[in-house]
């Protein structure tokens, strides 16, 4: 009997280009595992959760690290890490949004080993999923954190379909806001996805989180210029401020002129297996004055339409209060 304190055995591929794991993301398709910095990866293969043929280290391929600037923004390399993206000042001094978020996840351990691409690609949470029972998203017939007796406090609040759990990354929901552009890279071509549709939720496919297929890499992070300098407004609510996941928080970008909200994008992670666009909040303030008055007459538009489940409740008035602090601008 072997031991779950041991690796599984698997083959591991170390290319250098971007074509070379392609094809061999492509030879080796579901059986194949794409790793950066390997935080959510080496978990499931040591609970032997998950099991895969051959791991592709990605490490070594030096186009897919570093930000850099472009015509219309900057591009992130899908390995740079957490902490880079933190002390970067380039995104420090124009998408702090992004900083902000990154810097919020897990420990320092964990951000200097993690990257941007895992960040967003990470598989969700749910204990009874991880555990590996057979629910929904594992291919079975049932979810069990949404019965009766189901431990359901971290779960979702909008939209779920079959599966309750919520997306984790902290980074996600400030790329959905800055209307960040995600690069796809595939025997295919390449393809550009916003990150507004690069997360997918349960009602369109129960086994994946995003877009990405076997044989799909993504390269690169796109943030364009339209919202450098924004006013933002990032916070995260958790348990413990480290190595916890969020409870609710929110990224919000907005174009004020003379204390007027012109425009505006907000987005919750945590309350459903996407980010979650408040595109009503966003109508209802063009035009307003961020404030304390706006805030408290449009703050709780923000969960109108939740569906709360037995032991979750209190993430709506979280998300009300967290997105009136950011009409307030209050830190």
């Amino acid at each position: 009997m072997s031991s779950h304190d041991v690796m599984p055995e698997m083959s591991l591929y170390q290319p250098v280009r971007v074509e070379d794991a392609i094809g061999i993301a492509n030879q080796f398709a579901e059986r194949g595992w794409l790793v950066g910095g390997g935080q959510d990866t080496y978990g499931w293969l040591k609970d032997r959760a998950k099991s895969a043929d051959a791991l592709i280290d990605l490490k070594g391929i030096e186009s897919m690290r570093g930000v850099k600037e472009t015509a219309d923004g900057i591009e992130i390399g899908a390995l740079v890490t957490l902490t880079e993206i933190t002390k970067d000042p380039i995104i420090a001094e124009r998408y702090a949004l992004l900083a902000q978020a990154a810097g919020r996840v897990a420990s320092p351990q964990i951000r200097n080993v993690g990257t941007i691409a895992g960040n967003v690609s990470q598989d969700v949470r749910c204990w009874y999923y991880r555990r590996g029972l057979n629910c929904y998203r594992a291919g079975g017939n049932l979810c069990y954190a949404d019965t009766p007796e189901g431990m359901n406090r971290e779960h979702a609040i909008f939209n779920a379909s079959r599966c309750v759990a919520v997306t984790p990354s902290d980074t996600g929901p400030a790329l959905v806001a800055l209307e960040a552009q995600m690069v796809i890279n595939s025997s295919s071509g390449q393809r550009v996805v916003p990150a507004e549709e690069f997360f997918v939720g349960p009602n369109l496919d129960i086994l994946n989180t995003t877009v990405l297929r076997p044989g799909d890499i993504l390269t690169a992070v796109r943030i364009p210029s339209k919202w450098a300098n924004a006013e933002f407004y990032f916070e995260k609510v958790a348990d413990r401020n480290a190595w916890d996941f969020a409870l609710v928080s929110l990224s919000a970008v907005m174009r004020v002129s003379n204390g007027v909200i012109e425009d505006s994008r907000i987005v919750v992670g945590a309350v459903q297996a996407t980010p979650r666009r408040l595109t009503e909040v966003e109508q209802a303030i063009r035009g307003k004055a961020r404030n304390d008055s706006t805030a408290d007459s449009i703050g709780n538009l923000a969960s109108r339409d939740a569906t709360p489940l037995n032991y979750n409740h209190f993430k709506m008035p979280l998300m009300d209060n967290l997105v009136k602090r950011a009409l307030r601008g209050q830190a």
